[in-house]
């Protein structure tokens, strides 16, 4: 990963449309800014996270609204992805890219599923800590699948 790419990468998990400005996609960086504060907004987000932050995670679940905040994996990843994308165009092997990032909003959205449910050692993470943690299997998976497909894509040629 080149410098451009990761300060994209940065910038984008910062906040998401950040990256696309730098690209000098202002319409589309406009949008993702527009797009996350709305779903941030209608999903009560900004409250969780403060809830879970000083230790009320019952408190963050009950505030959340999870049928909006269903659209953040997807919308923030996707950012992220794009991001690095356009900065990474002109290198070879580009086309795999976008596999970690797939798989770290799966994974994220299950998290979110389960997050009211599932505890870890007895302790319950809720709807911004357990997704989280569920970015670390999301980022290998994604990584062994594209380590995999392009192995057997060498492999044809």
């Amino acid at each position: 990963m080149n410098k451009a790419m990761f300060e994209r990468l940065l910038w984008s998990i910062a906040f998401p449309g950040f990256g696309q400005l730098l690209n000098c996609q202002y319409v589309k960086g406009i949008l993702f800014i527009f797009l996350e504060l709305f779903v941030n907004i209608q999903s009560n987000f900004n409250t969780a996270i403060i809830s879970s932050f000083v230790g009320n995670i019952h408190h963050s679940i009950e505030v959340i609204d999870f049928q909006w905040l269903m659209f953040y994996p997807c919308l923030y990843f996707f950012s992220m992805w794009d991001a690095v994308k356009n900065a990474y165009e002109e290198r070879e092997n580009s086309t795999l890219l976008f596999l970690p990032f797939v798989f770290c909003a799966y994974f994220v959205t299950i998290g979110l599923m389960f997050s009211t449910k599932i505890k870890i050692f007895g302790l319950l993470l809720g709807p911004i800590f357990l997704p989280m943690l569920f970015v670390i299997p999301g980022v290998f998976t994604g990584l062994l699948v594209k380590k995999i497909l392009t192995l057997f894509i060498k492999r044809e040629c």
